[in-house]
C-alpha cells in the first residue's frame, strides 16, 4: 500500500529559550564559589558594573531613554524542563559557544553512581537486578570486587534469593564486568588487564602475546625478567618493548578516575536561625557581593545620539541589567525551595537526623509548582548552614522506606538511629545485622537485613564479628 504524504498541525506550548533565559538558568546552577567566578568575569569585561561592599537587592536609577530597555520582564521564568534547555543548546552542527557550559559545571560522580546509572539502563530483571547492587555495593575505590563469590551468594540466599547458586552470580558479574570503566568488576590485577585487552580489536599488534603474558607472566614483567618474557614469548627486543608499552597503556586502578578530588571548602547559600519568633531560612549575607550599575557611565547614556561609544554603552548596560535580574532571580528562587526544604524537614532542625522525613524532588516540585528538574538545579551544590551543621541541599531529600503498618521513613533517619544503636551497644556484645533488624522493627521500621548490612556498611561501620575482635 502506497504512503501518502500529508500535513498535520500541531499546537503546543514551548519555552523559548533566549540567550537571556539560558543565562539565567546557567546561574541558578553553579556553586557560590563558581557563581562568584562568573561574577569576577563579568566585573572585569563589563564597564557598566561595579560591586558593592553590602549586600541586597540592586537599586539602578533610571536614565531617560530607558525605553529601550523596557524587554526586561519584572520576574524571569527560570522554571524548565531539561528538554526545554537542551533542545535550544544542541545546534545540528557543532558545539555552539554562546550557550551555557553545562559540562563544566557538572556535578562530579561516584564509581557507585556510575555504575548504578548504567544498571538502571541494562534491562536485568528483577532477580539479576538484586545479585548486580550486592555486586556494586562490593567494589572498592579502585574498582575491584571485594569479597568471594561464594560468601556473596551466601549473603544473597538470605534476601529472598532463597537457592540462589555460584553460577548464576557469576554470570550477573559477567554482565556487569562490560560496564565503564573498561576493567570494573575485576578479582585481581590480572582479570582487571584481561578485562580491558579484551575490547582491543583483533588485529591489534601482539594482541595474543599480551593476553598470554598476563595470563602467565606477570610476576615476570613486575621482575623486569626480559630474558623470559622474551625466551617464553618468543619476541625480540623490538617486539617486547612494544608488548610492555602495550600493556603499561592499560589502567591498573580503573575506578580511580571516579574518586572524589573537588575541595571540601564550601560557602552556605543559605542560613537557618532560631529566633523568638521560631525558625527562620534566609539567604547568607556573607555568600555574594552586591552588584549594581556604575553611575558615572549610565550617566554619560544620557546623550541621545547614535555614537558608536554610546551604542556600546547601552549594550553592556543591558547586559548589567539581565545579569543583576538574573542573579535575583536565581536568590528568590533558591530562598523560596529553600524555605520549603526546611519546612518539610523542620523536625530535623528540633531534633536531628533521627527526625527526618521521607522527601523526593516530586515533593518540593509540587508544592512550589516548578518542574523537578528545576528542583534538582537549585538543591545540587547549594549549602544550608545549620545549628547542627552545613548541609547541601539534596541532604534532606531521601527515600521512602516501607514501615511495620503502612508508614514511611526516611533512609537518612534509619541510618542515623542505625548509628545510634550500634554506638550504644555493649562493646564485647555487639548488634549483629539480624539484631539490629529487630530493634528497627520494635520502632516500626520494617527492613530487611540487607538493608540494614547495605546502611552499616555506608556508615563505614564493620561488621559485629569485626567490630568484637576491635573491641
Amino acid at each position: 500500500m502506497a504512503m501518502k504524504p500529508t500535513l498535520q498541525l500541531r499546537v503546543g506550548t514551548q519555552l523559548t529559550m533566549t540567550p537571556q533565559l539560558q543565562q539565567a538558568i546557567q546561574l541558578l546552577q553553579l556553586s557560590t564559589l563558581d557563581l562568584r567566578q562568573e561574577i569576577q568575569q563579568a566585573l572585569e569585561s563589563n564597564p557598566m558594573l561595579e560591586m558593592e561592599d553590602d549586600y541586597g537587592e540592586t537599586e539602578v536609577a533610571e536614565t531617560p531613554d530607558d525605553d529601550w530597555a523596557s524587554d526586561i520582564p519584572e520576574e524571569l521564568a527560570l522554571d524548565s524542563e531539561w528538554s526545554d534547555t537542551y533542545q535550544d543548546l544542541a545546534p545540528s552542527a557543532g558545539r555552539s559557544d554562546d550557550g551555557p557550559d553545562f559540562d563544566r559545571n557538572a556535578v562530579e560522580q561516584s564509581l557507585q553512581d556510575h555504575l548504578q546509572w548504567q544498571l538502571e539502563m541494562a534491562g536485568f530483571d528483577s532477580r539479576d537486578h538484586l545479585i548486580a547492587e550486592c555486586l556494586i555495593d562490593s567494589i572498592n575505590a579502585d574498582g575491584y570486587l571485594e569479597g568471594r563469590l561464594d560468601e556473596l551468594t551466601e549473603g544473597l540466599r538470605g534476601q529472598a534469593l532463597a537457592g540462589l547458586k555460584v553460577a548464576e552470580v557469576e554470570q550477573v558479574l559477567y554482565r556487569l564486568q562490560q560496564f565503564d570503566p573498561t576493567g570494573v568488576f575485576a578479582r585481581d590485577l590480572r582479570e582487571c588487564l584481561l578485562l580491558q585487552l579484551g575490547t582491543l580489536a583483533d588485529d591489534t599488534p601482539l594482541l595474543p602475546q599480551a593476553k598470554r603474558l598476563v595470563r602467565q607472566f606477570l610476576e615476570a614483567l613486575a621482575n623486569d625478567d626480559r630474558k623470559l618474557l622474551k625466551r617464553r614469548l618468543r619476541l625480540d627486543d623490538t617486539q617486547l618493548d612494544a608488548l610492555i608499552a602495550l600493556i603499561r597503556a592499560l589502567d591498573p586502578r580503573p575506578g580511580q578516575a571516579f574518586a572524589a578530588s573537588g575541595s571540601d571548602y564550601v560557602i552556605p547559600d543559605l542560613v537557618a536561625r532560631q529566633s523568638r519568633d521560631g525558625w527562620r531560612i534566609e539567604l547568607n549575607p556573607e555568600a555574594l557581593p552586591r552588584l549594581r550599575i556604575q553611575p558615572d557611565y549610565a550617566a554619560l547614556i544620557k546623550r541621545a545620539d547614535k555614537s558608536d561609544d554610546n551604542t556600546f554603552m547601552k549594550q553592556h548596560l543591558q547586559e548589567a541589567r539581565w545579569l543583576i535580574k538574573s542573579l535575583s532571580s536565581r536568590n528568590d528562587t533558591l530562598l523560596k525551595v529553600g524555605r520549603e526544604i526546611m519546612i518539610r524537614q523542620f523536625d530535623f532542625l528540633e531534633h536531628g537526623e533521627e527526625a527526618m522525613k521521607p522527601l523526593v524532588l516530586a515533593d518540593i516540585a509540587q508544592t512550589v509548582e516548578m518542574h523537578e528538574s528545576t528542583i534538582s538545579r537549585v538543591t545540587t551544590q547549594k549549602f544550608i548552614h545549620t545549628p547542627r551543621g552545613v548541609f547541601e541541599l539534596k541532604y534532606f531529600f531521601s527515600s521512602h522506606v516501607g514501615g511495620g503498618e503502612g508508614d514511611a521513613h526516611s533512609s537518612t533517619a534509619i541510618r542515623a538511629r542505625l548509628k545510634k544503636l550500634i554506638g550504644d551497644e555493649p562493646p564485647r556484645k555487639p548488634l549483629s545485622d539480624s539484631k539490629l533488624v529487630d530493634l528497627l522493627a520494635a520502632d516500626g521500621i520494617a527492613v530487611a537485613r540487607r538493608t540494614v548490612a547495605k546502611y552499616r556498611e555506608a556508615l563505614g561501620i564493620p561488621s559485629s564479628s569485626e567490630r568484637k575482635r576491635l573491641a
